[in-house]
């Protein structure tokens, strides 16, 4: 009885340290800058749900190799320099790993060159192409580049025999990005720029640029920027009776811009990833499983269906999961396996 007493006595000991270790087993922390609140929280909110959502999933199913991911989040509002400064506090007092996002072109290329000296990965969650090229080895994106996102509406517009277009872009990272690929590849499609114009992220009316538009021979009108300014130019040409067709661009690609939009939104074309019309997708598309797992996952948590920008956030930390699954844990090692 007494042996059986000891042995016993051994075992509960060692389970208890088994569990001991286990719980105390060292976090690997990421870092997350993404705009919840300010003017892109349309993009933002999204990007944090989604990213936690995963993180928590991961988490449940044990970890990596047993070690819990800790989910550093902070809220940059769409500010580049508080961006710079959360990005600085991720890695001196937080000492993440590697870092998620931002939101925003602008935010990014702001963040680069903080995330490029200390030579932490970065996974932005942006489009701008200039965030990816020129390479910088530390520097990843998830978004589709704007450079695609052109080519798309401009093989929609060739293919009906569009070549007379007028641009209307935000003067910010994002639409200035936009601006360059639009003007840089127009001639490759055979288009003519009627009207290049420009408007600020927070105006508020847009009749004035598009009242030139509408004196001008355009036949289609290209708005470039997120939310809310998008929303405005397609208010103003309802308003102003505007008849032409009108295209944005993949950075309004959420039903929150047709909430901005309302009725103005409807006949605007626009390219975007399959995850928005995911249930629309025939069953032979590799993608369509996946992403209606992440949209149902999404609805079941937050009551809402996942969109295109969380999108960008669930490839970001399924990135860094690949390598870590790989058994890379620091800075450098997990550059490596990303690439």
């Amino acid at each position: 009885m007494k042996s059986r007493f000891v042995r016993m006595a051994a075992l509960l000991l060692a389970l208890l340290f088994a569990a001991g270790a286990a719980v105390a087993a060292e976090p690997i922390k990421i870092g997350a800058l993404f705009s919840v609140t300010g003017p892109p929280s349309f993009l933002g909110e999204p990007e944090r749900n989604t990213a936690q959502m995963v993180v928590d999933d991961i988490n449940k199913a044990g970890g990596i190799k047993g070690r819990p991911i800790e989910l550093v989040v902070y809220d940059t509002t769409g500010d580049p320099t508080k961006a710079v400064q959360l990005a600085t506090k991720l890695i001196k007092d937080d000492n993440v790993v590697a870092i998620i996002g931002p939101s925003t072109t602008g935010e990014t290329m702001a963040v680069k060159p903080v995330t490029e000296k200390e030579q932490i990965p970065l996974i932005s969650c942006a489009a701008g192409i200039k965030i990816a090229d020129p390479v910088n080895p530390c520097t990843f994106k998830t978004a589709q580049n704007d450079t695609l996102a052109v080519e798309r509406i401009y093989e929609h517009l060739q293919k009906h025999k569009i070549t007379k277009v007028a641009i209307l872009t935000v003067s910010d990272g994002f639409g200035a990005s936009g601006r360059e690929q639009l003007k840089n590849q127009a001639a490759k499609f055979g288009i003519t720029l009627t009207v290049d114009d420009t408007f600020g992220p927070k105006d508020t009316d847009m009749t004035a640029q598009l009242t030139k538009i509408r004196g001008s021979e355009a036949q289609a009108i290209i708005c470039w920027g997120t939310n809310p300014g998008p929303a405005v130019v397609a208010k103003n040409a309802r308003q102003l009776g505007i008849k032409l067709p009108m295209f944005m661009s993949h950075g309004v690609s959420s039903k929150k811009f047709i909430e901005l939009a309302g009725d103005a939104a409807e006949g605007i074309i626009l390219p975007t990833g399959r995850v928005i019309v995911a249930d629309l997708l025939p069953p032979s598309d590799p993608q369509k499983k996946a992403l209606m797992t992440y949209v149902m996952n999404y609805k079941q948590r937050y009551g809402v269906e996942g969109d295109h920008f969380g999108g960008h956030a669930w490839d970001a930390v399924m990135l860094l999961k690949k390598a870590l699954d790989q058994g890379a844990d620091t800075p450098a090692t997990i550059r490596e396996e990303i690439e």
